[in-house]
């Protein structure tokens, strides 16, 4: 298998800018997936091909059966998995890096000028509050919501192709009567009760990443509704005269800090 090491820095970087759940989901997917597939699911299918006999000597029978048998090995498939649910995160990544790059290069534009204050780009809320931290609204906003669902439908995709291709166990005798077979031959799997354990294994972990995906939404949702409840303003009381406005600096002061919980 190849190195996953470019992978799980990229991904790293995403996790710097995603929300408590979306920062399990990546542990999920290093420790749970990306570490087990490299550190024991590979070993087990080592064998898979050179062990799986058939009670048959006709040239090219035991290669169709095993064909038919196993249309996608199972380390190949989670290979493939891992990666496609990878890519939206990616794809996120690549767009806040795209627009933390856009603004830095407005900034410099605009700091040139006299009149930068008063340009409307220039009053635009920041991609980044003042710790530095991308802030979730927005493009960035629809970006990440994007990039979870797209998660959660590649993860539903692959457990429904695991579970149609294998099923939810790995017999060990399977019948095969595909040209050039002269007749119906039986064929041997290797450790057929190892394998079935990783293939649930699996298959629960790729449950628990679409399950956290689908709580992140309702996170990601809940959160934005609560700050915006928060950010609206109290009514007036009756039988008082309208408050004299606050100093200048102090309304700069507010900005910041509203524009820093948004």
């Amino acid at each position: 298998m190849g190195d996953w090491h470019l992978l799980g820095r990229l991904l790293e970087s995403a996790q710097e800018h995603s929300t408590v759940v979306g920062k399990v989901w990546l542990t999920v997917l290093f420790i749970f997936r990306i570490l087990v597939l490299g550190a024991a699911a590979e070993k087990v299918w080592g064998d898979e091909q050179s062990n799986f006999s058939c009670d048959t000597k006709q040239p090219g029978c035991q290669s169709v059966c095993y064909d038919q048998t196993f249309p996608i090995s199972h380390i190949r498939f989670w290979v493939l998995q891992i990666i496609f649910v990878s890519t939206p995160s990616l794809v996120y990544l690549g767009h806040i890096l795209h627009l933390v790059r856009a603004e830095e290069k407005e900034r410099e534009a605009h700091g040139a000028r006299a009149g930068a204050a008063r340009s409307p780009t220039a009053q635009r809320r920041p991609v980044r509050d003042a710790c530095g931290r991308i802030r979730l609204r927005g493009a960035v906003l629809r970006t990440y919501l994007c990039n979870v669902l797209c998660k959660a439908l590649l993860e539903v995709g692959f457990i429904a192709g695991q579970y149609i291709l294998y099923g939810l166990e790995l017999k060990p005798l399977y019948s095969c009567s595909r040209w050039p077979c002269p007749n119906t031959v039986n064929c041997y799997v290797s450790r057929p009760t190892e394998k079935t354990i990783f293939i649930l294994f699996m298959l629960g972990v790729a449950c628990v990443s679409l399950l956290l995906n689908v709580i992140e939404v309702f996170h990601v949702a809940a959160t934005k509704c609560k700050r915006g409840q928060g950010g609206r303003v109290a009514p007036p009381r009756k039988g008082r005269g309208p408050e004299p406005l606050p100093p200048l600096s102090k309304v700069g002061r507010a900005s910041s800090l509203l524009g820093s919980t948004g």
